[in-house]
């Protein structure tokens, strides 16, 4: 398949609620979780969600298993295909940390997150996926999973003077890799 256009924030398709999917281990569902794959790669990203490429579809794919230069002190996540996926935070202490997004470019906000939770699902053959994560690994299933809801992470931000462009508040970083 190939790399597709990231919308960005201002496009409506990204404030839709994604739909199920229904039928599992199709060439449908598999292009698009190559076309997924091939985009989140391209852009370094440490998630994506379906409807972030315009498929209005209850899909997120995330982490790589290795390194992710848009996040050096976060951990390795590893590479998940989470279709219809149900959160359901463990507790209710949360965690303030720093979020990117593919379709706000460019920006970093501090986001509150749920510091642990399980997350339930399907791969794409539809097995079962059960998890409980916490920190890093759980920020980034929230972040993703909020695009199926019609959500991007400045609508959690609570204090605008930590949000801001990512080449002020992080100079060492790329920011074009945002």
């Amino acid at each position: 398949m190939a790399v597709q256009e990231i919308l960005k924030m201002g496009d409506p398709r990204l404030l839709r609620v994604a739909q199920p999917v229904t039928h599992f281990n199709t060439p449908e569902l598999q292009g698009l979780l190559q076309d997924l794959s091939d985009t989140m790669l391209a852009a370094n990203g440490a998630g994506l969600a379906a409807p972030q490429i315009g498929v209005d579809l209850q899909v997120v794919i995330f982490g790589s298993g290795e390194f992710n230069p848009r996040y050096p002190e976060a951990p390795v996540v590893p590479r998940t295909v989470l279709i219809n996926p149900v959160l359901t935070p463990l507790g209710d202490e949360q965690e303030d940390g720093w979020e990117g997004c593919l379709s706000v470019p460019g920006l970093r906000g501090v986001v509150p997150r749920f510091k642990r939770l399980r997350y339930q699902g399907f791969d794409p053959q539809g097995q079962p996926i059960d998890r409980t994560v916490e920190g890093f690994h759980a920020r980034v299933v929230q972040h993703e999973c909020d695009h199926l809801m019609g959500v991007l992470y400045p609508m959690r931000v609570r204090d605008f003077s930590r949000f801001g462009f990512t080449e002020v508040l992080f100079p060492g970083l790329d920011a074009t890799d945002d």
